[in-house]
């Protein structure tokens, strides 16, 4: 018997040995009904998440945003940092700007780029962290 990841659950998680057909305890909804309690992303908003995540499928700016996630940096920085050339960070920038992930300030003639706000970097730590969890 193995215990249900949900301490608060009533009854343990049991795995049938002798084909026993596996069934919850709670009525299901007839076809097209979806329950009460919880709604499921919008056709839409499944699509726009899945685009921007599509996004940050690219390791090259996945490493600019590590950087980013601890410091502000411009892009001769940047791509010494990263061992990449100037333009290419910058086309990796733009990308990044366009997703509103990435913010930009002027100082002179210098632009200094960093994470977009909070939330940015609250979803590179969490991925970060579980990552890293998956390893131990």
């Amino acid at each position: 018997m193995l215990d249900s990841p949900d301490p608060l659950a009533k009854h343990p998680t049991e795995i049938p040995d002798d084909g026993e057909d596996l069934c919850c305890d709670f009525p299901h909804a007839r076809h097209g009904e979806a329950p009460a309690q919880q709604e499921p992303l919008s056709s839409e908003k499944a699509q726009r998440m899945a685009e921007f995540l599509g996004f940050l499928a690219d390791p090259n700016r996945l490493r600019i945003l590590s950087i980013l996630a601890t410091q502000e940096m411009c892009v001769g920085d940047l791509a010494a940092t990263v061992g990449m050339n100037e333009s290419a960070v910058s086309h990796q920038l733009r990308t990044l700007r366009a997703i509103r992930l990435v913010s930009s300030r002027k100082q002179g003639r210098h632009v200094f780029y960093r994470l977009q706000d909070h939330h940015v970097l609250s979803f590179y730590e969490a991925v970060v962290e579980h990552l890293d969890e998956a390893a131990d």
